[in-house]
């Protein structure tokens, strides 16, 4: 399915750089280009070898715009599957949106946000699992989601999906020859054959779903929340986490009264902490609002790290933070454990799970270890470990899963009820269209532009 128009944009991050590259795929390309550029050596690009870099000038009436290096890639041997050139010019911004400008008043127009990957899709380079893994490995904050991103890049996801589908294939086949043969003899074997099928493929879609719980951290990252009272520790626990100096730590109260964002990688799972203003009631108008603010995240939060004083008692914010966790993702940190201790422990295990209450010194930076350990513990809860090779983080692809879920516990209701196959084969036909919305075998137009307008413009 090639497009007819030819699309051009600007490759590289925007700003001063070593190298600026400027894109253009479609039938027109060589053509453009050999219009703008004129090589030292005088020869027309299409003269070289494809895939060789050729020096020379970008030319507009004859004034030099850039000393540049072409690129000439033949479809459909390229990313998009058509004619490509990538002019390389120096890094500014004005050197790039020249040529940009040239290049489209040659007959080239802007391509929309992820375009080029749009049309690597469409043309059958990629499906769309593959297409929505470059987005992923653009936007990884670890080893980790980089290596999984790669993963389903490479067509790993794509193969499971597709081996499922396989046995959907299988099992739609055996109910059309049952349909088409009705004996009573077939059709009792048919029955039969098909619970155990159904459940057999029930086992492998969940196994798959299961994933999407780690792989959506994976790929958006854990958003962890510091709470607590002020001058318990929050800011410091922020800076021991981080390794450097990131909070203003005071002994006075409400010394924090914003939120604090930043990403670090705890054992490869990426962590969006956020540390909040202490929670109390207090008439500082500017702290009243970092209150409220801690307060909506507190709501929001993937994961809660409450922090309490081992030097002082339980007070009322202590014990309504407590019980406010109590039925969320969350891990109590005793702080200053180097001071004298006054802080009844057992209390707080009547909230919490005492393997989530961890005895730490922030300044110290003692137990920091312990808490990481437990942070992955919880991210993996012993189902999912790094070497696997699959997993799901796309929250698009979960949906598909879950409806594919439902439509086989249909199925498999039908089928212990002896209903009629054409209802059963009715159920099959919808896992098979869902799991095809995963490599987007079947998707729509309004879907694909949802999903390609968060790319950049060069990609």
């Amino acid at each position: 399915m090639y497009i007819d128009d030819t699309i051009a944009a600007i490759a590289t991050a925007p700003g001063e750089g070593g190298i600026g590259i400027v894109r253009i795929s479609g039938k027109k390309s060589l053509d453009i280009a050999d219009n703008i550029f004129k090589s030292v050596s005088g020869k027309k690009i299409k003269e070289y070898n494809p895939r060789t870099l050729i020096y020379g000038n970008i030319l507009e009436e004859e004034k030099i715009i850039d000393e540049v290096l072409v690129a000439y890639m033949k479809a459909p041997y390229t990313y998009t599957k058509e004619d490509i050139i990538e002019i390389n010019c120096h890094g500014g911004f004005l050197s790039v949106k020249k040529i940009l400008e040239l290049v489209l008043k040659k007959g080239a127009r802007l391509a929309g946000p992820g375009e080029f990957t749009k049309r690597a899709f469409l043309n059958g380079r990629i499906d769309l699992s593959q297409a929505e893994a470059v987005i992923d490995i653009i936007r990884a904050k670890t080893d980790l989601s980089y290596n999984i991103a790669q993963n389903q890049l490479e067509g790993n996801l794509s193969s499971e999906i597709r081996k499922l589908r396989n046995k959907v294939t299988a099992i739609l086949a055996h109910i059309e020859v049952s349909i088409d043969f009705p004996d009573e003899d077939i059709e009792h074997l048919t029955y039969e054959t098909l619970y155990n099928k159904s459940k057999e493929l029930k086992e492998d879609i969940i196994k798959l779903y299961e994933t999407s719980e780690t792989g959506k951290i994976m790929r958006d990252g854990l958003k962890t929340v510091i709470v607590g009272k002020p001058n318990v520790g929050k800011s410091s626990l922020l800076n021991a986490i981080l390794k450097e100096s990131r909070a203003i730590v005071t002994d006075i109260p409400g010394t924090t009264r914003d939120v604090i964002e930043e990403f670090v990688s705890i054992k490869g799972i990426p962590l969006k902490i956020i540390d909040t203003a202490g929670i109390r009631e207090t008439e500082d108008l500017v702290e009243k609002i970092g209150v409220e603010k801690s307060k909506e995240f507190f709501e929001k939060a993937d994961l809660i790290i409450l922090v309490l004083d081992a030097s002082r008692e339980l007070s009322s914010e202590d014990i309504d933070i407590l019980n406010n966790i109590k039925d969320k993702q969350a891990i109590v940190l005793i702080n200053k454990i180097d001071l004298p201790s006054k802080l009844d422990e057992q209390k707080i295990k009547e909230y919490i799970n005492k393997d989530r209450v961890i005895k730490i010194s922030a300044i110290q930076r003692t137990g920091i270890d312990k808490l990481e350990d437990e942070i992955a513990s919880m991210v993996y809860k012993g189902d999912v470990s790094q070497k696997d090779s699959v997993m799901i983080t796309n929250v698009r692809h979960k949906d598909a899963l879950g409806k594919a879920i439902n439509s086989i516990n249909d199925a498999i209701r039908s089928i212990e009820d002896n209903m009629p196959l054409d209802f059963v084969e009715v159920d099959f036909k919808n896992i098979w269209d869902y799991l095809g919305e995963v490599s987007g075998d079947t998707v729509s137009e309004d879907l694909l532009d949802t999903i390609f307008r968060d790319f950049c413009i060069g990609k």
